[in-house]
């Protein structure tokens, strides 16, 4: 797994794209703080090699707690920037600063 951050010059946004090697997976989405946590729109595209990858723009100077679902099954990035515990989901979170 891997997090590539990008950051424009213009706008106070970052272009992250995150990438999940899942070869046997159908479907991949990264939902978190961001998104309200629904997988519609965030869908990462799979690629020839079996990876899974999406560029997203994330406003600037926060940190978002996110979680990659991988066929209905929550999974967190071991490239996240650190983790949070989460009561709700009773597991922790990845969390990316941007």
């Amino acid at each position: 797994m891997a997090i590539k951050k990008q950051y424009l010059k213009t706008k106070p946004v970052c272009k992250v794209t995150f990438t999940v090697p899942a070869e046997d997976a159908k479907k991949v989405a990264v939902v978190g703080d961001f998104n309200n946590w629904n997988p519609k729109g965030s869908l990462l595209k799979k690629l020839k090699n079996g990876t899974f990858k999406g560029t997203f723009d994330l406003p600037s100077e926060s940190s978002y707690e996110f979680r990659y679902l991988v066929d209905g099954a929550y999974v967190n990035d071991e490239a996240a920037d650190r983790y949070q515990w989460n009561d709700f989901a009773g597991a922790e979170n990845a969390v990316i600063e941007i």
